[in-house]
């Protein structure tokens, strides 16, 4: 079934009757021609819907209602009335061309209809093509490789195919038009009329989407302006990575209030604001009060506080980057221009004050460079590790699995300087539907117990799994505080992002919750005037701050006067 336009001869807009043979109409069977007659009808209602739907699509995803769909696209008036204006070969040479970019903008919708699903945010039409590989990566290890390659293919037909279907189907809108044109000129008059009632009161079925529709101009527009943005946003970049207060401190003077400490900074993925405040996740908060009170029973003191993410729903990398930088790293772009840079992250920082510094990543599985820009002396992967057990979902290796490997290679022996070490666990990374249990420390050996005690959860029951999960990462840090944990240990854990949007709803908070757990006293007194709350549940007055603060102000409470030192540009 073809849905080019009918109109094929030249002079079909000045002479409808020529588009059909009256001789050869007559020498077909009546049945065949109703046939046709049918099929073209159909054709063309499917032509119409699709342009319909094409404009009227939003692009986000709690706007998808069905009284979404009853609106009145000004773009299609406009282009139905340019349309009328022309000839016939004109007419079709800009009907294909307006379709085509039609498509294009139903792409970008679709676009953005997944990213806010799954990140919250919009399509980055510069950068994000870059997560392709990342998504397909994430699919593969959740479903397997073939699922991910046929799912792949899938999309890139579609990609292709809605572009020339919506050319198509304006190409044939177009020949109705002409062949029609007096009623339609009526039509489109009347619609225009419409339109500007419509739009003078503000006329809606979905609450922020007037009947009086714009929505694919406004997209264009806002696309368009994010790419200018993004054109100029390299060289902002680079003039806030040159100005860094502590990049020429000595090293006698950095970290002087943690001298003998081993710190570890622990990124709990997915752990968001959500965790500790959604009614339906109250077992978490409810957990980390109680064992924040075990924790008191053993010595520990503990404090909690907010921070907020420069990313939600996933690219944890980017989170990492902002707090271990401390600048705001939002994008690949950003993140990558940093990597080009020599910016004193905190692992540098730990690294010049003579402390040995490990970063452990169970979910990379090649060689990750970023290490030595992070200054670490030593870098595990997922492979390093040795895990023999079973795979969780995406995570390749339970948290606690992670942890125990590094505290037996690291901490367990003779050191000759204390540790600091990132953590990057990953148990309770999307789509939650694996969980591991928590299992005796002196049972774990290369990973085979872990073999028991799953915890599976349906893909349709995200919420459940996301707690299951999260509250199993937490528990883990606090019972190995509860081992191995003594009077230098100093644990932050913090939350990379908030969950994707079908954890959190639309719109959701970018904070997630940090917190330091110790025994020292005097490792207390030197963040008092952060403000931070007691415990590990941080109530939503606790103070919050940008991700990309958290740095300078670490650095700042633990070295020796307590005070900023006067940034130095370059």
């Amino acid at each position: 079934m073809s849905i080019a336009d009918p109109a094929s001869t030249p002079d079909a807009d000045q002479n409808p009757s020529t588009t059909t043979d009256v001789g050869d109409a007559a020498s077909r069977p009546a049945p065949v021609t109703m046939r046709r007659r049918i099929l073209a009808r159909v054709a063309t209602a499917l032509a119409a819907l699709l342009v319909l739907v094409t404009f009227t699509l939003p692009n986000r995803p709690w706007q998808l209602e069905p009284g979404a769909f009853l609106r009145i696209p000004l773009e299609a008036l406009l282009l139905a009335a340019l349309l009328l204006a022309l000839p016939g070969r004109p007419r079709r040479v800009v009907a294909a061309l307006a379709g085509g970019l039609l498509g294009l903008v139903a792409v970008v919708k679709v676009g953005d209809l997944g990213f806010y699903s799954s990140l919250g945010r919009p399509f980055d039409l510069v950068l994000d093509w870059s997560l392709l590989d990342e998504a397909f990566t994430f699919v593969a290890e959740s479903i397997g490789r073939p699922g991910a390659i046929a799912i792949a293919l899938g999309i890139g037909l579609l990609l292709l195919a809605v572009p020339l279907l919506t050319a198509l189907s304006a190409v044939r809108l177009s020949g109705l038009l002409s062949r029609h044109r007096t009623g339609s000129t009526r039509a489109v008059a009347t619609l225009v009329v419409v339109w500007a009632v419509l739009a003078a009161f503000g006329a809606r079925i979905v609450p922020a989407m007037p009947m009086a529709d714009t929505n694919a101009t406004i997209l264009v527009q806002e696309h368009a302006a994010e790419v200018r943005d993004r054109l100029y946003d390299r060289q902002a970049f680079a003039t806030e990575v040159g100005v860094d207060p502590f990049r020429d401190v000595p090293a006698d003077q950095l970290l002087t209030g943690l001298r003998g400490k081993d710190v570890l900074i622990a990124f709990v993925e997915s752990y968001g604001r959500d965790a500790v405040t959604d009614a339906e996740f109250a077992s978490i908060p409810r957990m980390l009060d109680e064992s924040a009170d075990r924790l008191a029973t053993a010595g520990f003191a503990t404090r909690s506080g907010f921070l907020t993410s420069p990313t939600i729903g996933g690219a944890s990398w980017l989170a990492h980057a902002t707090l271990l930088s401390g600048l705001w790293v939002d994008n690949n772009q950003r993140y990558r221009n940093l990597l080009a840079t020599d910016r004193f992250t905190l692992g540098d920082a730990f690294r010049r004050a003579s402390w040995r510094t490990v970063g452990v990543m169970p979910a990379v599985n090649q060689a990750w460079p970023e290490g030595a820009f992070y200054g670490y002396e030593q870098f595990y992967s997922g492979p390093d590790l040795g895990y023999q057990g079973p795979k969780f979902a995406f995570a390749p290796m339970p948290d606690q699995f992670a942890i125990h490997q590094f505290h037996q290679r690291e901490l367990a022996g003779q050191q000759d300087r204390p540790v600091m070490a990132e953590l990057a666990l990953v148990s309770s990374h999307s789509p939650w539907t694996k969980v591991p249990s928590l299992v005796d420390w002196d049972t774990i050996d290369d990973g085979e117990v872990f073999r028991r005690g799953i915890i599976g959860t349906p893909t349709a029951q995200a919420r459940t799994g996301y707690r299951h999960s999260v509250s199993y990462t937490l528990r883990t840090l606090i019972s190995y505080v509860e081992r191995y944990g003594d009077d230098d240990t100093v644990l932050v854990f913090v939350g990379d992002h908030q969950p994707a949007p079908v954890v959190t709803g639309e719109n959701p908070s970018h904070d997630v919750p940090i917190h330091i757990v110790t025994k020292d006293q005097a490792v207390l007194q030197r963040i008092n005037d952060w403000g931070w709350q007691d415990g590990l549940t941080p109530d939503p007055s606790a103070p919050v701050w940008p991700m990309n603060e958290f740095r300078d102000r670490f650095l700042t409470a633990f070295g020796p006067t307590g005070s900023r030192p006067q940034a130095q540009p370059r």
